[in-house]
């Protein structure tokens, strides 16, 4: 009876590895398009260049580089740490040929900068906006921006932060960010 039990516990443990293996895939393969290889938009001249907020500086660093390339005269940074952190608030005080405007968004999530981001286009009439965010924030971030902003939309992704761990931490973290965005819409 014991060697029976054995025996119907390996029958069933290969066909569950395999269900677990290809449910494992079905979920990586799914977010490869979403959180990997989303849709980015080619980039041309906008009525403002609003970057969202998030680790490191490159993404801060991009936007105001496509202001002097010339694709807008109007940078707004999001400063979730609203004041805080010394090198966007330097960032903030920029001179040049455009305007730097900074924020900090209430909440501080990508659902309070979108709302800022409503606002402000209604209130200065702006109709095009690129966005500025990482690769696996593109289409989450595009998903509740649209929400708030019904002009034309430019997601930009800045270059860079593409390492094995940190896309298999943003799988996680934007997916949880899908089910706060569907139970939170805003907007």
């Amino acid at each position: 009876m014991v060697r029976e039990a054995g025996t119907v516990r390996r029958r069933w443990l290969l066909p569950c590895a395999f269900v677990l293996v290809l449910l494992a895939a079905g979920v990586v393969g799914a977010g490869v398009p979403v959180y990997v290889h989303p849709r980015v938009d080619a980039l041309r001249p906008v009525d403002a260049i609003f970057v969202l907020g998030g680790p490191g500086y490159e993404r801060y660093a991009y936007g105001l580089d496509l202001a002097r390339r010339g694709l807008s005269d109007s940078v707004v940074l999001s400063d979730p740490s609203a004041g805080e952190d010394d090198w966007i608030a330097e960032q903030c005080r920029t001179q040049d040929t455009f305007a730097v405007d900074c924020f900090a968004p209430q909440p501080a999530t990508t659902r309070g900068e979108a709302e800022e981001l409503g606002r402000l286009a209604r209130a200065r009439g702006w109709h095009s906006v690129i966005v500025v965010t990482n690769i696996a924030h593109v289409s989450r971030a595009r998903f509740i921006v649209e929400r708030c902003f019904p002009g034309d939309l430019v997601m930009a992704a800045y270059p860079g932060g593409r390492t094995l761990p940190r896309i298999a931490w943003q799988y996680v973290y934007q997916s949880a960010g899908y089910v706060r965005a569907a139970l939170d819409p805003g907007c």
